[in-house]
């Protein structure tokens, strides 16, 4: 793959015919040949062009200013249409109106995250059982396509010049949160007309996290990527720091950009400055079609990882890539996440009455359902798969026993104990830690959100993505694997499956068939988000971020 990737001739550097304003300057402003006539040797040389000559001249001239102003135009506008396939790295689809393929071109947004190649299915050796496993989903012609409206573009050219009203937003929580909240804090930047300060990461009070936004992602690529939509400084200027500011942080849930407007332009307005802390899930899922795509050119185009960690997961994904097909898990085994859920952690009586303890010693933590039991819990499918759970979820779904798993997430709580049972069915497990070679993961030492990010570099190349429990992680990886060309993604149906797994009298062929089919259609197959309020774009971006390949065509660079 390494070589085959060596070989490719650089695209941008393939031959074109000249211009054929090149040939009408050629024909008028060539200079006259020399003559060696003695009349011409003493005398000045005038030259007089013919009436057709002078026509031709101008009709040339003014198609040429024509061009420019069109081209000029057509610079200025936010159309784009960008998408990425399995089947092709990096490809560009814009529609098959000239006019969309100059602001496509011109505007060229930088690519999302690229994962390599799907994989499975391929070989000869595997049953029919594995290699339906392996197979991935019909993407049904959907491909990313962010086509902005000329309302929207009109007023994006107003706001990307902002230079008195300021929006500072301070984001919390692990990497997918923040993620989310950096993305909802670009759309109300632009529903408010100001230019967005760098957003400030709080520290982690879960994992002590230090990390600013310039350790995690790439600024420089945050703000060339959104240039178009809104202005992203670095700092606030010296003209609108103050001694104390005052932090809205009491936003209610869900609402809409009518109320962002009406709670805070006026007084941004008349201070040149706000301050916003706590954004994550405040602002509607349900938006204007136009910032619904801006929040998937945020999540999806913006939000880069700085190139020392994409280089690291990039060199982790082909350490997986490169022995086959491989399935990406992420465990939620957590200390914290059994505090938070309230569930049981199946590891025994001694574990259980430590997550008890830590729970009632910080109640502020828990975010299950108060009035319900443990086993209440469980059976409503609010408590993450623990690894017996997810060994037998596979072996029914059909993953051969021999697969490469690769397990994202924090340290387990019950560390090794706590992977027995998954170990013993897959052999073939490993970890950012000990797929990494000597010394690689030693800059990420205690920085929660950095090895966060290399998990998820990892996780969207592998053909097979599966979660032991919801969450933001699940979401963005469900999202961003549709938008680079439907990527497996399997979520569990825990409160159908469970019950089952519990049932003595269910046979293991009577399992994998009931589990085959109750997830045979939520394996990553394109679904709308429209006519369901509680879905999120940024995991189902179909259909303000997608759009069916047939009416585009290809430009392909790669």
């Amino acid at each position: 793959m390494a070589k085959t990737l060596r070989t490719i001739k650089n695209p941008f550097f393939t031959p074109h015919p000249p211009s054929p304003f090149l040939h009408f300057s050629l024909l008028f402003f060539s200079p006259p040949k020399r003559t060696t006539s003695p009349r011409y040797l003493n005398h000045h040389h005038q030259t007089r062009c013919t009436p057709q000559q002078v026509f031709l001249l101008l009709i040339s001239l003014s198609l040429l200013f024509s061009g420019i102003s069109f081209l000029a135009s057509s610079l200025t506008t936010s159309s784009t249409c960008i998408v990425s396939s399995p089947s092709s790295p990096l490809g560009f689809f814009v529609s098959d109106d000239p006019r969309h393929l100059l602001t496509s071109l011109a505007v060229s947004v930088p690519s999302t995250l690229l994962p390599l190649p799907a994989r499975g299915g391929r070989s000869g050796n595997m049953t029919e059982e594995e290699r339906e496993f392996w197979k991935q989903p019909n993407g049904e012609g959907y491909k990313p396509c962010l086509e902005f409206s000329l309302a929207y573009r009109k007023k994006a050219a107003r706001v990307s010049k902002e230079k008195k009203r300021f929006l500072v937003v301070v984001v919390s929580g692990g990497l997918n949160q923040q993620r989310n909240q950096i993305v909802d804090a670009v759309v109300i930047a632009t529903i408010l007309e100001a230019a967005l300060v760098v957003p400030v990461l709080q520290v982690n009070r879960v994992w002590g996290d230090e990390s600013e936004f310039s350790d995690v992602f790439d600024v420089e690529h945050f703000k060339k990527t959104l240039r178009s939509d809104v202005r992203v400084v670095s700092s606030l200027p010296s003209t609108h720091l103050m001694s104390r500011q005052t932090i809205e942080n009491q936003i209610p849930w869900d609402v809409s950009p009518v109320w962002i407007r009406a709670k805070f332009f006026k007084q941004l307005n008349e201070e040149g400055l706000l301050v916003l802390k706590g954004l994550d899930s405040r602002l509607a899922k349900n938006l204007p079609p136009d910032l619904q795509k801006l929040r998937c050119k945020v999540a999806f185009h913006a939000l880069r990882f700085t190139a020392p960690i994409e280089n690291l997961g990039n060199k982790l994904a082909r350490r997986m890539w490169i022995e086959g097909p491989y399935i990406a898990l992420h465990l939620r085994l957590e200390k914290d996440v059994w505090v938070r859920t309230g569930c049981l952690t199946g590891l025994g009586s001694e574990f259980d009455r430590i997550i008890a303890e830590t729970r009632m010693s910080q109640p502020r933590y828990l975010t299950g359902r108060l009035n319900l039991t443990y086993t209440e819990r469980r059976l409503a499918g609010l408590c993450p798969l623990n690894a017996y759970e997810i060994a037998r979820l596979l072996k029914a779904l059909g993953a051969p026993s021999n697969a490469s798993i690769f397990v994202a997430g924090g340290e387990p709580f019950g560390g090794s104990r706590a992977m027995e049972p998954l170990a013993k069915e897959f052999a073939n497990l490993v970890t950012k830690e000990t797929l990494a070679h000597k010394g690689e993961m030693l800059p990420y030492t205690n920085r929660s959100s950095a090895l966060a990010a290399i998990d998820y570099i990892v996780s969207l190349s592998s053909d097979v993505f599966l979660p032991s429990h919801g969450g933001n992680m699940a979401k963005a990886m469900q999202g961003n694997r549709a938008y680079v060309g439907h990527r497996k993604f399997i979520m569990p149906n825990k409160r159908a499956m469970l019950p089952l797994m519990e049932n003595p009298s269910v046979s293991e062929s009577e399992l994998s068939r009931v589990a085959r089919k109750l997830h045979g259609k939520s394996q990553g197959h394109p679904e709308s988000r429209r006519g369901r309020r509680d879905r999120d774009v940024l995991a189902y971006p179909v259909p303000e971020c997608m759009c069916r390949h047939g009416k585009h065509r290809s430009i392909g660079f790669f």
